[in-house]
């Protein structure tokens, strides 16, 4: 599995990535992990707000973070 997390670095952006690892965690799976802070890189996910978070390429939350339980059930 692989996980992004888009954002420029913002307070949003580094909890999505907490809380990315800990429902990976709860949840028992692995997965290469990165951040991207690039501009360009983030838009050309199609993502105009972050933070945003992509699993295998696809953007599953987007202008928001995400709680532990949601990440985790987006990981099933």
């Amino acid at each position: 599995m692989e996980i992004k997390i888009l954002g420029t670095g913002c307070n949003k952006c580094d909890d999505l990535y907490d809380n990315v690892v800990k429902a990976l965690s709860k949840a028992g799976k692995e997965a290469d992990i990165e951040k991207v802070e690039n501009i360009v890189t983030i838009m050309s996910f199609g993502v105009m707000s972050t933070p945003a978070l992509v699993i295998d390429g696809k953007v599953v939350i987007s202008g928001r973070s995400a709680k532990v339980e949601e990440i985790e059930k987006l990981l099933k």
